[in-house]
């Protein structure tokens, strides 16, 4: 980048919007929380979820809010930029979360929780904007959360927004 472009830049403010995304996930067995995990990344949204927001200032879609569809999943593959979909769902049906405002005015805010039929080591999350066929917004990995069937996960899925670089 030459050094004009740099300074105007500054001048706008950064020109840019980050995004910081946090994942928080309580196992619950009767009624108690008895393992809890906070991941927290730095701008891992997807590609996909990035071309969704740009088509989406194009088209003024109400699709735009729909980014509440909570699945999980055993795959244990590394998290990528470029990832559309889970590693391999766990099989369940994905769950619908309460969309709130965190925080601050510039948080956006998903809560679902889980109820699994089977033995599973859940090791990945992913918010969608369907139940189906969705646009990925994005995938977290962590460390095995042993679940028996009748366990739930409560997932917390929070993404900040920050203006200016």
């Amino acid at each position: 980048m030459n050094w004009f472009r740099k300074r105007a830049l500054r001048l706008l403010g950064g020109g840019a919007i980050n995004a910081h995304t946090e994942l928080i996930a309580r196992k619950i067995v009767d009624g108690k929380y008895t393992d809890v995990r906070r991941v927290v990344r730095d701008k891992v949204v997807t590609d996909a979820f990035v071309a969704f927001v740009v088509d989406q200032l194009q088209a003024e879609d109400s699709t735009f809010g729909d980014f509440k569809y909570h699945d999980s999943g055993i795959g244990v593959g590394a998290e990528a930029a470029g990832d559309t979909g889970l590693g391999m769902p766990w099989g369940g049906a994905r769950d619908t979360g309460t969309q709130i405002e965190g925080a601050t005015a510039n948080i956006y805010k998903s809560v679902a929780t889980t109820t699994y039929n089977a033995t599973k080591a859940i090791t990945e999350h992913g918010l969608f904007n369907t139940a189906v066929t969705a646009t990925l917004m994005d995938r977290t990995l962590f460390s095995a959360i042993n679940v028996e069937s009748g366990n739930q996960i409560e997932w917390t899925f929070q993404i900040t927004f920050t203006a200016g670089g």
